[in-house]
């Protein structure tokens, strides 16, 4: 049965720069294709639609990477541990998309834990910060929040474009909680029918999720192949909190994805 709220990839952002082809200028494969430019929500789409992202300490110019192997995992793929299971169960915890997007990426910033760099580097700037948060506000950039009652406790952000998600970093308070997010990220992505999720470079604990890795020609030829593909709209089960542990019910995430979802949860 086709998924509900499927719409057009659209496609309102004009890149004003010429990024070069990272296969061209990068041969030897060490990652970095560019210098310059800046973080508006256009040229940031057109680096991700060519399979570059900024990645830069603050102070330092502008640095477009797009590395090889990339670092992807296939949410049809994942599996939960037991162990994760057992606290998504158990913790009584809830779950939410776009409900604290500036929270989210302001507490990745502050514990820079499981990104791309090191855990004393500093490259979620206040510059990033309002790039990204300007891409949210476009739709684009997306979060996913994990709840305590009402503390937020983990979660994560990345970008949506066409079948393909852009993972950029998550965060914890409590433990399990950023791998409870990951956990909605992929529920999400497999029922929106993403063939992978990229995670840009490899870390140990995204490893330990199940994230594997492909050669960049790869990546960027499957990657041209998901952006023509049709975005499901994530509105249904965008600005509201719900039980996390009814995901381990996996139809549900198709029910949160409905129009009907939409319908029933409007105000009365």
């Amino acid at each position: 049965m086709p998924l509900p709220n499927h719409h057009p990839l659209q496609s309102p952002f004009v890149c004003r720069y010429q990024f070069p082809d990272p296969m061209a200028a990068d041969p030897d494969g060490e990652g970095l294709i560019a210098l310059g430019g800046d973080l508006a929500a256009d040229t940031l789409v057109c680096a991700y639609r060519q399979g570059m992202f900024p990645w830069f300490n603050e102070g330092e110019p502008i640095a477009w990477w797009s590395p090889d192997p990339r670092c992807i995992i296939y949410p049809s793929d994942f599996c939960a541990s037991k162990t994760l299971k057992r606290r998504i169960k158990n913790a009584g915890w809830t779950f939410s998309v776009n409900l604290a997007f500036a929270e989210v990426i302001a507490a990745c910033a502050d514990t820079r834990t499981y990104t791309q760099a090191s855990a004393s580097a500093t490259w979620i700037s206040p510059a990033m910060i309002e790039a990204y948060t300007a891409l949210h506000a476009e739709q684009v950039a997306y979060s996913v929040e994990i709840w305590d009652d009402d503390e937020l406790i983990g979660g994560l952000y990345g970008l949506k474009l066409g079948q393909a998600f852009f993972g950029e970093s998550m965060f914890h308070r409590v433990t399990d909680a950023s791998k409870a997010a990951f956990f909605v990220l992929m529920q999400l992505c497999a029922h929106s029918q993403f063939a992978w999720v990229d995670c840009q470079l490899p870390n140990p604990h995204l490893m330990r999720l199940g994230a594997t890795i492909l050669p960049r020609a790869e990546f960027l030829d499957k990657l041209a192949q998901q952006l023509t593909l049709p975005s499901i709209d994530w509105s249904s089960i965008c600005g509201q909190k719900l039980p996390l542990n009814q995901l381990l019910n996996e139809d549900l995430m198709t029910y949160y994805l409905s129009p009907t979802a939409l319908q029933l949860r409007k105000p009365r």
